[in-house]
């Protein structure tokens, strides 16, 4: 009988990513580097050390003293996050293996994943968000698509990778509501409100006197100045400048504008569940990290009713 050998199975679970699981390329990506990273430690602690002889290597060559052996390496150095989440790719590529009837085994099973402190996400306060939208210039066309674009994520609270992919018509003005492509290809239905709207709609206004660039075809809602579509990178730029214009004490990232919209919904009395749906988490629990910001809130309505306070 022949024997699986790592590095096609490796091969063969990515492909599984895109057909069965729908991940991103990225993700994809991300997945291939830390197995790619596996299979070379296991390889060596093998005595393989040429490129055909580190395709030789057999799934059944693996066991927990492998991946024991690997996370010692990664303790070394990498923080506990960063080996949990490579662990947790081991854990999917193991049991994607077991569930397919190529090992009987899965080495990874009585590992327990390094526990690791949380951090708070980094977030602003209403007014420190007031001020940075309302201080932004809006003379140029570019100067109108920024302040479009941070008034659409902060109004809807999506994902920087979904503000920059969305097109013309995934804006629905009628509804008020964004249609968006989040992670796994899953597709959801956002409100934005009408700041947001309205910014889009005098940024495109200005976009179309200037270039004949109008509403009525389907492409790239934001564009760059070369006209094509713009990138989170480019994103990241233009609000690390407006932050230094603005002079702002907390350092903030297109993510931390999510973050910021999940913590003012809560402090605003949301529930968590309506909050998953707009952030398009798939688990409440990754939702849960925005409660803590919410202890002021909690601690005044403690303080106002408790008669013991």
């Amino acid at each position: 009988m022949t024997r699986p050998l790592l590095e096609e199975q490796i091969d063969l679970f990515l492909q599984s990513l895109d057909s069965e699981k729908g991940y991103s390329v990225h993700t994809i990506r991300a997945y291939g580097h830390d197995l790619a990273e596996f299979a070379g430690y296991a390889a060596r602690g093998a005595g393989l050390s040429g490129e055909k002889e580190k395709r030789s290597l057999a799934i059944a060559d693996i066991d927990s003293l492998t991946v024991r052996g690997y996370l010692g390496l990664l303790h070394r150095r990498n923080e506990k996050v960063t080996i949990a989440r490579k662990l947790s790719v081991l854990r999917s590529f193991f049991r994607h293996l077991v569930r397919h009837r190529l090992t009987d085994e899965d080495p990874t099973a009585a590992i327990l994943t390094p526990k690791h402190s949380r951090r708070l996400p980094s977030y602003l306060s209403v007014d420190d968000m007031f001020r940075l939208l309302d201080q932004m210039a809006d003379d140029t066309v570019l100067e109108l698509r920024n302040r479009a674009l941070f008034e659409t994520l902060y109004g809807s609270g999506i994902r920087v990778s979904e503000l920059t992919g969305l097109n013309v018509f995934d804006v629905d003005f009628s509804t008020g509501c964004l249609r968006v492509s989040g992670k796994g290809g899953r597709e959801r239905i956002v409100p934005v409100g009408e700041k947001a709207l309205d910014r889009i709609q005098s940024y495109r206004d200005r976009l179309f006197s200037g270039t004949g660039i109008g509403m009525v075809v389907d492409g790239p809602l934001f564009l760059n100045k070369n006209k094509g579509r713009l990138t989170s990178r480019s994103v990241a730029r233009i609000l690390d400048e407006l932050i230094r214009k603005c002079s702002l004490a907390v350092p903030i990232s297109p993510h931390g504008i999510r973050h910021s919209f999940a913590t003012h919904m809560l402090d605003a009395g949301a529930d968590l569940r309506t909050v998953q749906e707009l952030l398009g988490h798939k688990s409440l629990s990754t939702t849960q990290k925005y409660t803590h910001v919410s202890i002021d809130r909690l601690m005044a309505a403690y303080d106002s009713a408790h008669p013991r306070r």
